[in-house]
């Protein structure tokens, strides 16, 4: 079984105004998460929800990223660094969600879901 991609992420130094950009243009339904910075855009027919937001503290970049469900964290972190990636942020549980970051052998960042933690927050 293939595993599906789950969330996806706009994150850039204007928050507000990536929210806007993006509703505007796609007509995307949008709710903020004023307490976290953060914009949860809704899954459309036929699509996957997201997040739109600002960078942590100490992180000045820009990205946009894709998040995979996959069953264990730990066992896919390390099958990607095995095949030449990097781990960005080790499994990580939060409320709603338990994740980690890798990066691609070209440096791409790609996130990780564990199943049956929820999706994305």
């Amino acid at each position: 079984m293939s595993n599906p991609v789950v969330h996806f992420e706009v994150i850039g130094k204007d928050g507000e105004a990536l929210k806007r950009f993006y509703g505007d243009l796609f007509d995307w339904e949008i709710q903020s998460v004023p307490e976290m910075g953060y914009h949860m855009v809704a899954a459309a027919d036929g699509g996957i929800g997201g997040g739109i937001g600002q960078p942590p503290p100490g992180r000045d970049s820009s990205w946009v990223t894709f998040y995979v469900q996959v069953d264990d964290i730990n066992a896919t972190l390390e099958q990607a660094k095995a095949a030449g990636g990097s781990v960005v942020m080790e499994r990580t549980e939060m409320p709603m969600v338990t994740l980690a970051l890798f990066t691609d052998p070209e440096g791409h960042t790609v996130g990780l879901v564990e199943a049956g933690g929820g999706q994305a927050a």
